[in-house]
């Protein structure tokens, strides 16, 4: 059983990893070739066969023209450090969105080429899927992303892939709230998990209707509220918030993010961070 904690810059109490995720603009359409349309819809609408959701479709731009610039006013105004988790070709379509990360100094993740389902690829297809991604982030940000985080699942291969890739670390975990190391899927070259949480991530807000603004807002307060307190007795962790352009972009949606950025700014001893920067921060601290 491993250690479930860490201790962080200046005896900070918690790390905060801020994630924003942009999927828009590479998702699924037979627009872009695909056999149907992207299931994830506000509306809970999906339809088989070769049918294109013009709605759904519309729903994902309003992330790009509305819901990104919303984001980046609060970022840039309280001086937050987010990663953002890309699929590629979403940054291609709208250069607009790598621009904001490079004028914000900010992380970009690889969220895969494409928003689709990497799982159903075989291991000469992912290893391509992996290596646009790396080229085409490096392309439209200037930075090549050191991370990565499928679209809800993985291979046998993924990790391997990665390590193969140049990858620092990889997001695909759940299983605690303190980064560790995968030290045998290649043994002599170690890779560093940083897990995610689901249950603070905003997408909550679209696959549970009744999950309001408000709802969203006091149960990652009461996250960051834990483990701040953990912290304080001297077991400290970190907390990740999900986020996506298109959900808490929305103008009924964007105050709870507001809100919980200044609760954070009312404590003290807070590290927040770079997914990246707390993979190093691992390595500083507990080294491969």
């Amino acid at each position: 059983m491993r250690e479930e904690r860490i201790d962080w810059p200046a005896k900070a109490r918690i790390a905060l990893s801020v994630v924003v995720n942009v999927e828009e603009g590479s998702e699924m359409t037979v627009a872009r070739g695909d056999r149907g349309m992207e299931p994830v819809d506000e509306l809970g609408i999906f339809v088989k066969g070769s049918l294109r959701n013009y709605g759904n479709e519309s729903n994902y731009r309003y992330g790009i023209g509305a819901g990104a610039p919303r984001i980046v006013k609060l970022l840039r105004a309280h001086d937050i450090r987010a990663s953002w988790t890309v699929a590629a070709l979403s940054l291609e379509n709208h250069p607009e969105i790598a621009a904001a990360i490079r004028e914000l100094g900010h992380e970009p993740v690889s969220h895969g080429y494409r928003w689709i389902h990497q799982f159903k690829m075989d291991e000469a297809a992912e290893r391509d899927f992996i290596a646009k991604a790396v080229a085409s982030i490096e392309r439209t940000t200037g930075t090549r992303p050191y991370g990565w985080l499928s679209r809800y699942l993985h291979t046998d291969n993924t990790r391997r892939l990665l390590i193969e890739a140049g990858f620092e670390y990889h997001m695909d975990d759940y299983s605690g709230d303190v980064p560790f190391w995968d030290r045998d899927t290649v043994p002599g070259r170690p890779i560093a998990i940083v897990p995610y949480q689901l249950d603070t991530n905003d997408m909550k807000m679209w696959t549970d209707p009744s999950y309001t603004p408000q709802s969203w807002l006091d149960y990652a307060r009461r996250c960051f509220d834990q483990l701040y307190r953990e912290g304080a007795e001297g077991n400290p962790k970190m907390m990740s918030l999900g986020l996506h352009l298109r959900i808490i972009g929305r103008p009924a949606r964007i105050w709870a993010f507001e809100e919980f950025l200044e609760h954070v700014r009312g404590h003290d001893d807070v590290w927040i961070a770079t997914r990246r920067e707390i993979a190093q921060h691992l390595a500083k601290v507990d080294p491969a």
